[in-house]
C-alpha cells in the first residue's frame, strides 16, 4: 500500500459509521467478557498457542461481542475468515463452504473458520451438514446465538461443540466505550454531560454495546448541534434520546423478546404486566396492526370458551386499530389487553385441534359415514349419499343421537371442556347430551 492508499483508507474510516469505526481489531482493543479470555481458559490457552481452536458456541445476548470476538480469534490463530448468517444460508451453500475449506486445508493448509451468525435459525438439515466437515476438520464451526443452544441446537452438532456464555457489558465496559467513541472527536463525558444524565446513558444501554454505541452516536449528534455546546442535562437526554433507547429492529430478538413477554403476560393473567410490554413495544414503534392480531390469535388460543366474548372484543379491538390509528388506537390496545389478561382461560380449543390434526395426519383421509356426505344430485342420492341423516332441529332440546364420525374414530374425544368460566356450562351441556344419548 503506498501513501495515497493510506491517505484514501484514513479518510473512508473518518466517515464511516461509528460503529465501524470503533470496530476492535485486537483483544486489547475488546471490551468486556474478560471471564472467557482467563489464562486457563479454552480461548485463553488457545490464544497463547498451547492448544488449537475447538469447535464452539457463543451463546449471549445482542452486542455482547460475539462476532467481533471470533473475528479477532480468526485473525490471531491465522484461518480464514468465512463468516455467513444463517438467515439466508442453505444447506446447499454450507457443502460448497465445507468442500471449499476441505480444498483450501489439502492444497494450501490454510485452516477454515466458518463464523455462523444466528445458528440457531438453520434447521436440523442445515445443522446436520456440518457435521463432517466439523468432525474432520475441514473447519473449526464457530457459532453465535442469543437462544438457548440446548433447545436450538441438536445433539449432534452440540455434542461435538463447547459453549461459550457472553455476558450483558458491565458498567465499567459501558464506559469505556462511551470514552473511546467520544475521543474520536476530542471530548469525554465530562465534557458533554451532567452525572445524571451519564448514568442515564449508561441505563439505556442495557449491556448492549451496539445500543451503547448508537446512543453515542445520537449523543455526539445532540452535543455538537448547540450553537454554543453547553452539559447536556438529563431532562434534555430524554426529550431527545428517550424514544430511540427502546426502539427495536422489527428483525430483532428484542422484537420477538416483547411480543413473547407479552403473550405470556396475557396468557398468565397479569395485566400489569401485559400493559407495561404493550406500552414498551408501541413506545418502540411496534406496528399496532401486529399486536392487535397476535391478540386476536391469543383470544382463541388461550381464553377460548372460557369467555367467548374474548374473540369479539379482540377482533373489534383489532378494527378499532385499522380506523383510528395511532396514537389513540393505543387505548383500544390497553382496553383488549386488560380483558384478555382477567378473562378465564382455557385451551381445550387449541389443544382439541391439535389432536384432532395429528389423527387426521395418521390415519389419513378416512371414509366419511354415507348419511352425512352431500346428496345433492340424483345420482348421489342413489349411491346412497345422505340415507339415514336424522335432522337434529326435529328432536327435543336439537339434538338426536348418531354417528358423525368415521367409523373408526366413533370413540374418539378432541374437545374436553374445563370448568373455567363459561367453558364450564359447554361442559354440563355435553353431559347432558351425553346421559340422553346413553338412554
Amino acid at each position: 500500500m503506498d501513501l495515497f492508499d493510506y491517505s484514501n483508507e484514513e479518510k473512508a474510516l473518518e466517515s464511516a459509521p461509528l460503529a465501524e469505526r470503533l470496530r476492535p481489531e485486537s483483544l486489547q482493543d475488546f471490551v468486556g467478557q474478560q471471564h472467557l479470555l482467563r489464562s486457563q481458559s479454552v480461548l485463553g490457552r488457545f490464544l497463547r498457542g498451547q492448544n488449537l481452536l475447538p469447535n464452539l458456541i457463543f451463546w449471549g445476548p445482542p452486542g455482547t461481542g460475539k462476532t467481533t470476538l471470533a473475528r479477532i480469534l480468526s485473525k490471531q490463530g491465522g484461518y480464514f475468515w468465512e463468516p455467513v448468517s444463517a438467515i439466508d444460508t442453505g444447506a446447499k451453500k454450507l457443502k460448497e463452504i465445507g468442500e471449499a475449506a476441505r480444498h483450501r486445508k489439502l492444497s494450501q493448509g490454510l485452516p477454515t473458520l466458518l463464523f455462523v451468525d444466528e445458528i440457531h435459525r438453520l434447521n436440523k438439515a442445515q445443522q446436520d451438514v456440518l457435521l463432517p466437515y466439523s468432525e474432520r476438520g475441514d473447519f473449526t464451526l464457530l457459532g453465535a446465538t442469543t437462544e438457548n443452544p440446548g433447545y436450538e441446537l441438536n445433539r449432534a452438532l452440540l455434542s461435538r461443540c463447547q459453549v461459550l456464555r457472553f455476558e450483558p457489558l458491565g458498567e465499567e465496559d459501558l464506559k469505556k466505550l462511551f470514552e473511546k467513541s467520544f475521543s474520536l472527536q476530542g471530548l469525554s463525558s465530562q465534557t458533554i454531560f451532567t452525572e445524571p444524565a451519564y448514568q442515564q446513558l449508561i441505563h439505556w444501554s442495557s449491556g448492549d454495546g451496539r445500543r451503547a454505541v448508537q446512543l453515542a452516536e445520537g449523543v455526539l449528534q445532540q452535543y455538537l448541534a448547540q450553537a454554543q455546546p453547553q452539559k447536556l442535562e438529563l431532562d434534555t437526554l430524554k426529550e431527545n434520546l428517550q424514544r430511540n433507547f427502546i426502539a427495536h429492529d422489527k428483525a430483532s430478538d428484542l422484537h420477538y423478546d416483547c411480543i413473547s413477554a407479552f403473550i405470556k403476560s396475557l396468557r398468565g393473567s397479569d395485566p400489569d404486566a401485559s400493559l407495561y410490554y404493550l406500552a414498551r413495544m408501541l413506545e418502540a414503534g411496534e406496528d399496532p396492526t401486529f399486536v392487535a392480531r397476535r391478540m386476536v390469535i391469543l383470544a382463541s388460543e388461550d381464553v377460548g370458551n372460557a369467555d367467548p366474548q374474548a374473540l369479539q372484543i379482540a377482533v373489534a379491538g383489532f378494527d378499532a386499530v385499522e380506523k383510528i390509528g395511532m396514537p389513540e388506537a393505543a387505548i383500544n390496545l390497553a382496553q383488549v389487553a386488560t380483558y384478555l389478561a382477567t378473562a378465564p382461560k382455557s385451551n381445550r380449543s387449541y389443544v382439541g385441534l391439535r389432536k384432532a390434526q395429528e389423527t387426521v395426519r395418521e390415519t389419513g383421509e378416512l371414509e366419511i359415514p354415507f348419511s352425512l356426505r352431500s346428496a345433492q344430485t340424483g345420482f348421489a342420492k342413489s349411491q346412497g349419499y345422505g340415507k339415514g341423516y336424522k335432522y337434529s332441529h326435529d328432536y327435543d332440546n336439537a339434538f338426536i343421537q348418531q354417528n358423525f364420525m368415521p367409523s373408526s374414530l366413533s370413540e374418539k374425544i378432541f374437545y374436553e371442556p374445563s370448568d373455567r368460566g363459561y367453558e364450564n356450562k359447554i361442559k354440563k351441556w355435553l353431559e347432558f347430551l351425553k346421559n340422553n344419548r346413553e338412554r
